[in-house]
C-alpha cells in the first residue's frame, strides 16, 4: 500500500520540507497587547478573541509541563529616539513610547514570576534583544510562536528563529491579522520557507 505524498504548498515540491520538533520547546507570545485586541486600539484586529483563547491554552499547557514561556512587547523612549526608521514607516508605533496615553502596550495576559518579558523596538523578537541567549541558556531548541500580527511580528520572529538555529512552530489558531486572507497567505508562505505551521492540537500534544 503506497503512502500518499504530503500536500504541497503554493511554492511546489521544492519548498515541502519540515523542521520538526526538538526536545525542549518554549512558547513565545509575541506582542499580545491591548493595541491589537481592543476594538478602538491603534492596531485593532477585527476578531482577536479566538487567537487570545488559543494563546491561553498554549501558555497553560507550557506552564503545566514546565516549559519556558517568554513574552514580548514593543517599547520606545519617550522621544522615540530608539525607534529608528521603523517609527517613521509606521508612525502609529508612537503609542508604545514611554508615557504615551492609553496603556496600549499593556499585555492582555499576565506573565507569572519567572517568565521573561523581552522588550523590542522592531518587528522581530530576536533583533537587538536578549531573546536568543535567554532561550539558549534554558536549553530550548524549539520555539512555539503565537501572537500578533501574523504578517508582521510573528512572521519576522519566525524567520529570525530559523536564522538563529531554533525550530519555529507557528500555531495557526494562536495568531491573528487584519483579514483572513492576509493571515492565511502569510501562514502559507511561512510554512513553505521559514517555519512549520501547525494546528493548536498538535502544539498542545508536544507541550
Amino acid at each position: 500500500m503506497s503512502v500518499p505524498e504530503p500536500a504541497l504548498g503554493p511554492h511546489g515540491r521544492s519548498f515541502s520540507g519540515r523542521v520538526g520538533w526538538g526536545a525542549r520547546p518554549a512558547v513565545v507570545v509575541i506582542d499580545l497587547v491591548r493595541a491589537y485586541t481592543e476594538p478602538d486600539g491603534p492596531f485593532g484586529l477585527p476578531s482577536p478573541e479566538s487567537a487570545v483563547a488559543a494563546v491561553t491554552s498554549l501558555v497553560d499547557a507550557a506552564r503545566s509541563a514546565g516549559h519556558p514561556v517568554v513574552w514580548t512587547v514593543v517599547r520606545y523612549a519617550s522621544d522615540l529616539a530608539d525607534g529608528g526608521l521603523f517609527v517613521r514607516k509606521v508612525p502609529a508605533l508612537s503609542v508604545f513610547a514611554a508615557g504615551a496615553p492609553g496603556g496600549w502596550g499593556e499585555l492582555v495576559l499576565a506573565p507569572v514570576p519567572g517568565e521573561p518579558v523581552v522588550v523590542k523596538q522592531y518587528a522581530s523578537a530576536f533583533f537587538g534583544t536578549s531573546l536568543a541567549p535567554t532561550l539558549y541558556a534554558a536549553g530550548v531548541d524549539t520555539v512555539v510562536l503565537a501572537g500578533v500580527s501574523t504578517s508582521g511580528c510573528v512572521r519576522a520572529t519566525a524567520m529570525d528563529a530559523l536564522n538563529s538555529g531554533f525550530r519555529p512552530q507557528v500555531v495557526r489558531q494562536a495568531c491573528a491579522d487584519r483579514t483572513p486572507a492576509v493571515h492565511e497567505n502569510n501562514l502559507a508562505d511561512l510554512d513553505a520557507k521559514y517555519a512549520d505551521v501547525v494546528d493548536l492540537s498538535e502544539a498542545l500534544t508536544h507541550l
